[in-house]
């Protein structure tokens, strides 16, 4: 027993003390949670306007008259649909390359090409998820903030949304998640993230069990203090409404 001690200290020793290689794992947990909180912002604001378009076309566009109004709302629709089969049709790191050796191949800014990748991904599932929240509130609530003198935009935007949100939190905080860990894979464009941290330390001491541990263990206790979060934000609200 004390000589397998011995060897997993030296082991760690190895891994994260010699040459500071903890600082790999660090770096890339500042970058790994960079991406991930500008492309959640990036996807939330997406996801609203899809599904604002899509629930606004499936409510009003049978009452609409033929006009200038409709024929926009239309081609929004149809431009929404395409884009959330394109993106929900394929991986997110067909995406990633693409956006990186295609269409920003002129740019160093990895991060942003990353954020930008992530985000628009993210996007196409927040857009359902929003859409399914704002579609489960009663159709009372639009008729009674249009009587209160208010707009279709102005009632969307201060008595739909919120309660669409608070609808579908849980399932908002899943895709924060699920998004947290799909941008393990930003080491495709070689981005310095946790994961391309782990792979690093692999590199330098040809030893795999511990930086693989370590990040597992990293990415793990992430998800469970954002869980915990999300839970006492969803108490929070549950709370407000007695």
């Amino acid at each position: 027993m004390t000589e397998w001690f011995n060897d997993l200290e030296a082991q760690f020793i190895l891994n994260f003390v010699n040459h500071g290689r903890w600082k790999y794992l660090l770096n890339g947990l500042g970058i790994t949670l960079e991406i991930t909180f500008f492309a959640l912002l990036l996807g939330i604001s997406i996801g609203v306007i899809i599904a604002i378009i899509r629930s606004s076309y499936d409510n009003t566009v049978e009452a609409m008259d033929s006009g200038l109004g409709h024929a926009i709302l239309k081609l929004l629709n149809a431009i929404s649909k395409v884009y959330l089969t394109v993106i929900r049709g394929t991986p997110v790191v067909v995406q990633l390359l693409i956006m990186y050796y295609i269409i920003f191949a002129t740019s160093n800014n990895k991060i942003f090409v990353a954020v930008l990748a992530f985000g628009i991904n993210s996007g196409a599932y927040v857009a359902e998820i929003v859409r399914s929240g704002i579609m489960s509130i009663d159709k009372g609530q639009m008729e009674a903030g249009r009587s209160l003198g208010l707009n279709y935009v102005q009632t969307m935007a201060f008595i739909i949304i919120p309660q669409a949100v608070k609808n579908v939190l849980p399932a908002l905080a899943n895709e924060f998640i699920t998004l947290l860990k799909e941008t393990s894979v930003s080491g495709y464009i070689a981005l310095q993230d946790l994961t391309k941290g782990g792979y690093i330390i692999i590199g330098r001491t040809y030893s795999a069990f511990m930086p693989l541990i370590a990040v597992a263990l990293i990415y793990l206790i992430l998800v469970m203090f954002f869980t915990w979060l999300v839970g006492k934000l969803e108490r929070r609200l549950r709370s407000n409404d007695h």
